[in-house]
C-alpha cells in the first residue's frame, strides 16, 4: 500500500461527509433548547437554510449516501411541513378534508408511482422487442407486402410463405449485405453511446447495485441514458454482437423509474424512498425481458439490492405485476406470449436422465468461470489499450461476429430465435433445417458444438465494449446450444441400445428422449453459472416453460452449478465487474473472518480542525490543500478530545454565507463550540442537525461561529472493536465514514475503502501470483493489432492514392487516436486495473465528474 493510503483518504466515490449516530451513548442531535439559547431563526428561515444546503449538496458525484442521516433529514421536512401548514389543514383543532386529502395522496404517491413506472417499463419493452425483431431480420431479407414488418409478421399463418424475399438469390451478396448492416448498426449505436449517453454502453448491473446500496453516480439514471439505452440497444442487438438486451432491460427499466420519480416531491428529496423504486424497477425489467414477474422480484431480491424490506418485496411485486400485464396487452410477438422463446413441455423425464443432467450443470459452472476469467482479462486489456477507440472496436466486433457467424445456421438468426428454434419439441411439425432430422444428427452436433465454442469466444471478447450489452441471452444461447447437442447425443444413444438396462424407464413406440428439455436446462445451467444466482433462475425458467415437472431437474442442475462455480471463487459477473471498477461496495451476501481490530485498517494521520484558535485564512488553507469531504472536529491537537464532525460540503456553505452577510477579515477566528454549550442538556429530538443557523459574528466580526453545522454526535467505535463488526455497521446501516476514539481522543477514522483496502489485501496474500506474464502477452497482443492496424492503413492509403487516410501509427497521435476520451474512462484515477485497484489514488478531483444529462 502506498504512502497515500495511509493518510485520511476520502476518495471522490467514498468521501466522507456526516457520519452516523453514535449508537452507544449518543442518541441525538441538538436539543430545542439549544435552538432557544443560541437564537436559532425558525420557520421560513429555518426551511431557507435547509433548502439551500439540500440544493448544493444533492448527493454529489461519486459519494455515497449516509441512509441514517437521509432518513432522519426526511423526518425533520416532514415536521415542519406539518408546522407550516397545520393552520391551513386544520380547523378549530380538528383535521380538515384538505388534510385528510393530502394524508391519502402521501399515502398512496407510492403507488401511483409504481403503476406509472410499471406502464412505462411495459410499453418500452414491447417496443423494444418489435424493434429489435425487425432489424435482426432485416438483415436477411424483406417482406415485399410491407417493409416494416419483419419475417414472423410477413409471414403470418402461412406454411411456405412467398412474400418473405432473401435480399438476392445469390448467397455471397446476402452474405456481404449481411456484412454490410452489421456494420452499420454497430457502429450507430456505439457513436450515438460515445457521443450522447456514455453510461448508456454495458449492461449497467453492477453499477446499478451499487447505486441501489447508496452510491451516487450522477447521470447513470438520467434521462438521457434511458433514451440513448432505448435507441441503441436494438441497433447493438441486431448487429449480431454476442451481447444481449436482459441485462440492459434491468437498466433502462431503473432509468425510468429514476427519471419518473424526479416528478414526485416524496421522492426528488429522499434517497431512502427512491431506493424502494429502483429495487422495484430492477424487478420490473427483468420481468418484461423474462416475461417473469415472480422471478424478477426475486432476482431482485437476490442479486440487485442490499436492502429489501417486505414493503419493498410488496412494490416490487406490484411493479412488475403492472409491467408484464402492460406487455402482455401489448403482445409484440402477436402469441400471446410474453418472449419469443416460450414452450410448454407435456412429456415428463427419467431418473436416468439425471446423470445427464448433472454433466450439464458441471458444464453451466465450468463455462461461468472460464467466461469471468477470461472476459476481466479481455476488459483490463480493452481499458489499457483500447479504451480511445471505443467506436471502432465495437464495429470492427461486429464485422468479425458477421463474418464468423453467417455460416453457421445457430449464429446467423438473433440469438433469441436461436433459443426458441433449441427449446422446441422435435414432434408436432416443428423442425428448423433439419435439426430434427435423423439424417442430419452427426451434422448438427458438429455444428452445435462449433455454435457452443464460438459464441463463448464472442462473449468473451463483446462484453464490456462500448454498446449497450448484456451477458444474460449470450449465456443462455450457448447454454442451450450446448444443452441440445447434449440431448441429441442421448437420443442417438438410446435409438442405438434400446433395450438396454440403463433405458428400461422407456416406454417402447414412445418417445423417450426430448433433446428440446436439455436445451432448456443447459440455458439455465449457463445463466446460473455466470451470474451465481439459484432461486430466481429456477423460477424464471419455470415461468417460461410452463413446465411444473421439471421444476425439479431445473433445481438439480442450478444446484450443481452453484457448487461447481463455488469452487472457482464468490461472486458471478456482475460482482466482479464491481471489484474490476474499484466501485466502493460490501456485498452484505459474504461472509468476513479477519481476526483483527478496527485500529489494524483504519487511517491514523487525520487531517482534524481544532474547536477554536484557527483562523479563517487558516481554515481555508486546509481546505484547499486538502480534497476531503468532512474534517473531525477536536478540542486541540494536544489532548485531540473529539467532539464532532463537519462535511466540506457544510462547512463551504458556511463560510460562503458569512462573506455573504458581511465583511470576514482574514484572521477571524474560527469557533466550532459554543463556550456556553448546552451539550451536557439531555437533547429532545432524535434527528440531525440539519437546519443550519445562520452564521453569528461578534467582536468587529473577530469571530465566526460554524457549532451549528457540526454533528457532535458522530458514529465511533473502540480501536479494539473487531473488523467484522465496522463491516457490518457499513453494511447494515450504510454511514459514510467511522470514527474511531480511544477514551474520548481520536485515534483515526475508517470509510468502506478502507475495508475494501484490506479485504484486498488478504485475498492478494492468499492468492499470490505473478502476472508479468500475463502483462507480457497483452503488450505482444497490442503490438500485432498495432502493426495489423499500420498495415491496413498503408493499403488503403496507397489504393486511394493518398485521398483516403486512416490515420498515423496506432502507437502515435493520428486520426484513430483524436477520438474523444470517453467520460467514462475519465475515471481511470478510480476505476484502477487490478494491480492498483483501491491504492488511493482517488483523492483527486481532476477529470471525476461526469456532465449530469
Amino acid at each position: 500500500m502506498t504512502a497515500r493510503t495511509t493518510s485520511f483518504s476520502a476518495q471522490p466515490p467514498r468521501r466522507p461527509s456526516l457520519p452516523e449516530r453514535r449508537i452507544s451513548r449518543r442518541l441525538s442531535a441538538l436539543s430545542s433548547a439549544e435552538h432557544g439559547q443560541n437564537g436559532a431563526p425558525t420557520g421560513s428561515t429555518e426551511q431557507e437554510f435547509t433548502e439551500e444546503i439540500e440544493k448544493i449538496k444533492r448527493y454529489e458525484d461519486f459519494t455515497t449516501i449516509d441512509w441514517v442521516q437521509d432518513a432522519a433529514r426526511e423526518q425533520l421536512r416532514r415536521r415542519a411541513r406539518r408546522k407550516e401548514n397545520a393552520g391551513f389543514f386544520e380547523r378549530d383543532g380538528q383535521l380538515g378534508w384538505r388534510r385528510k386529502l393530502r394524508d391519502s395522496y402521501d399515502a398512496g404517491q407510492a403507488w401511483i408511482v409504481v403503476t406509472l413506472v410499471g406502464a412505462a417499463i411495459g410499453l418500452n419493452a414491447a417496443f423494444l422487442n418489435i424493434v429489435t425483431e425487425w432489424l435482426s431480420d432485416v438483415k436477411l431479407g424483406y417482406c415485399t407486402t410491407a417493409f416494416y414488418l419483419n419475417e414472423d409478421f410477413c409471414c403470418w399463418g402461412e406454411d411456405t410463405c412467398d412474400d418473405w424475399h432473401r435480399w438476392t438469390s445469390l448467397w455471397p451478396v446476402n452474405y456481404f449485405l449481411y456484412f454490410v448492416f452489421s456494420i452499420i448498426f454497430a457502429l450507430t449505436s456505439a457513436s450515438l453511446v460515445k457521443a450522447y449517453a456514455p453510461y448508456a454502453a454495458g449492461s449497467g448491473i453492477s453499477e446499478i447495485k451499487c447505486i441501489i446500496a447508496g452510491f451516487v453516480m450522477k447521470g447513470f439514471l438520467g434521462f438521457w441514458t434511458l433514451l440513448i439505452k432505448s435507441i441503441c440497444l436494438p441497433l447493438a442487438i441486431a448487429s449480431g454482437l454476442s451481447v444481449g438486451k436482459e441485462g440492459p432491460s434491468v437498466h433502462y427499466a431503473v432509468c425510468t423509474g429514476n427519471v419518473i420519480s424526479r416528478f414526485f416531491d416524496k421522492y426528488k428529496r429522499n434517497a431512502a424512498k427512491t431506493r424502494e423504486i429502483l429495487s422495484a424497477c430492477a424487478a420490473a425489467g427483468v420481468a418484461v425481458a423474462f416475461g417473469s414477474p415472480i422471478g424478477g422480484v426475486l432476482f431482485s431480491l437476490e442479486e440487485m439490492s442490499s436492502y429489501f424490506p417486505l414493503k419493498t418485496m410488496w412494490r416490487s411485486y406490484f411493479c412488475a405485476l403492472v409491467a408484464t400485464a402492460v406487455l402482455a396487452a401489448m403482445n409484440p410477438f402477436r402469441t400471446g406470449q410474453l418472449v419469443m422463446f416460450e414452450v410448454r413441455y407435456d412429456r415428463s423425464w427419467h431418473f436416468f436422465e439425471v446423470i445427464f443432467f448433472i454433466f450439464i450443470g458441471v458444464f453451466g459452472g465450468l463455462y461461468g468461470a472460464f467466461v469471468m476469467k477470461w472476459n476481466l482479462r479481455a476488459m483490463a486489456f480493452r481499458k489499457k489499450y483500447l479504451s480511445k477507440y471505443a467506436v471502432l472496436e465495437a464495429t470492427l466486433l461486429a464485422a468479425g461476429t458477421a463474418l464468423l457467424c453467417y455460416p453457421n445456421m445457430f449464429l446467423r438468426i438473433d440469438m433469441t430465435e436461436a433459443m426458441e428454434k433449441l427449446f422446441l419439441e422435435c414432434e408436432g411439425g416443428h423442425d428448423y433445417d433439419g435439426l430434427c432430422d435423423t439424417k442430419n444428427r452427426w451434422s448438427m452436433v458438429l455444428s452445435l458444438l462449433f455454435a457452443t465454442i464460438m459464441r463463448t469466444f464472442l462473449v468473451i471478447i463483446s462484453y464490456g465494449c462500448k454498446v449497450p450489452a448484456g451477458i444474460f441471452v449470450p449465456s443462455m444461447a450457448i447454454g442451450a446450444s450446448f444443452g441440445r447437442m447434449v440431448g441429441i447425443l442421448v437420443q442417438t444413444l438410446h435409438e442405438s441400445f434400446p433395450h438396454a438396462k440403463f433405458f428400461a424407464a422407456c416406454e417402447p413406440d414412445v418417445p423417450c428422449i426430448t433433446p428440446g428439455t436439455y436445451a432448456f436446462l443447459g440455458a439455465a445451467a449457463a445463466l446460473s453459472g455466470i451470474m451465481h444466482i439459484t432461486v430466481s433462475v429456477v423460477v424464471i425458467m419455470f415461468e417460461l416453460t410452463g413446465a411444473l415437472t421439471y421444476i425439479l431437474p431445473t433445481m438439480i442442475v442450478v444446484g450443481v452449478t452453484k457448487a461447481v462455480s463455488e469452487r472457482f471463487g464468490k461472486g458471478g459477473i456482475a460482482d466482479r465487474m464491481i471489484w474490476f471498477n474499484g466501485f466502493p461496495f460490501l456485498d452484505n451476501k459474504e461472509e468476513h473472518t479477519f481476526g483483527v481490530p478496527v485500529s489494524s485498517v483504519m487511517t491514523s494521520e487525520v487531517t482534524s480542525l481544532p474547536s477554536s484558535g484557527l483562523n479563517l485564512r487558516a481554515l481555508e488553507s486546509i481546505m484547499s490543500q486538502n480534497k476531503y469531504q468532512g474534517f473531525p472536529i477536536i478540542e486541540d491537537r494536544t489532548t485531540k478530545a473529539l467532539i464532532g464532525y463537519i462535511g466540506r460540503t457544510e462547512l463551504r456553505y458556511a463560510i460562503d454565507r458569512a462573506k455573504k452577510e458581511g465583511f470576514i477579515s482574514p484572521d477571524a477566528k474560527c469557533l466550532f463550540t459554543q463556550p456556553d454549550s448546552t451539550a451536557l442538556q439531555t437533547p429532545s429530538t432524535a434527528a440531525p442537525p440539519v437546519t443550519f443557523d445562520a452564521i453569528e459574528s461578534v467582536s468587529g466580526q473577530q469571530n465566526v461561529d460554524f457549532s451549528r453545522f457540526i454533528d457532535p454526535t458522530p458514529l465511533a467505535v473502540h480501536p479494539r472493536l473487531p473488523l467484522e463488526t465496522v463491516m457490518e455497521l457499513f453494511k447494515k446501516m450504510g454511514p459514510r465514514v467511522i470514527l474511531v476514539d480511544y477514551r474520548g481522543r481520536l485515534a483515526g477514522l475508517v470509510t468502506v475503502k478502507d475495508c475494501l483496502k484490506f479485504q484486498f489485501k488478504v485475498e492478494a496474500h492468499e492468492t499470490t501470483r505473478d502476472d508479468s506474464m500475463l502483462d507480457e502477452r497483452q503488450e505482444r497482443l497490442w503490438d500485432v493489432i498495432s502493426r495489423a492496424a499500420d498495415w491496413v492503413a498503408d493499403k488503403v492509403m496507397s489504393i486511394s492514392g493518398g485521398r483516403l487516410k486512416l490515420g498515423g501509427s496506432a502507437r502515435s497521435p493520428g486520426l484513430l487516436q483524436s477520438e474523444t476520451m470517453d467520460p467514462r474512462d475519465r475515471l481511470e484515477p478510480i476505476r484502477a486495473s487490478r494491480h492498483a485497484i483501491l491504492d488511493g489514488t482517488e483523492d483527486e478531483d481532476t477529470g471525476v465528474e461526469l456532465q449530469d444529462r
